[in-house]
């Protein structure tokens, strides 16, 4: 773990806390993910999901799903075209590796965090209509 040591930071430059359950209360719109943190090179994004989203991959990352509230299945497909579904309940955690496709489904709205790096685009190698570009997330106090 070399490197050049960062700096201290001074305590006026900490980030303020957010409350998850405020964070998902800002907004409505499903499969419009908001940045929550950001962690080193990482962002820590909330999600309102409903409905099925599209298959897609992402070749360089995986991907880690934290379900807070409803059912979510992973749909993956492996290199065979095999199927694979993957069902989280609340406070369920699965991480989808690098490169394998998949297509998350919710009957019933889901609410979800994710940990993906920075610039990660949330339809992967698909692109489409339900590429979504990350919203800085407004939390009124």
């Amino acid at each position: 773990m070399g490197g050049v040591p960062r700096p201290a930071r001074k305590v006026d430059d900490m980030p303020d806390v957010v409350n998850i359950a405020a964070a998902f209360e800002s907004f409505a719109e499903p499969w419009q993910p908001r940045r929550l943190a950001s962690v080193n090179d990482y962002d820590v994004k909330v999600v309102r999901l409903h409905g099925e989203f599209v298959w897609h991959s992402h070749p360089e990352t995986d991907e880690l799903f934290l379900v807070r509230s409803g059912h979510l299945v992973i749909q993956q497909r492996d290199a065979d075209g095999a199927r694979h579904d993957v069902e989280l309940g609340p406070d369920d955690v699965y991480v989808v590796p690098r490169g394998v496709e998949h297509c998350p489904r919710a009957d019933d709205e889901v609410l979800a965090l994710l940990l993906e790096p920075r610039g990660t685009v949330n339809t992967g190698d698909a692109g489409g209509e339900r590429t979504a570009a990350l919203q800085e997330l407004v939390v009124d106090e």
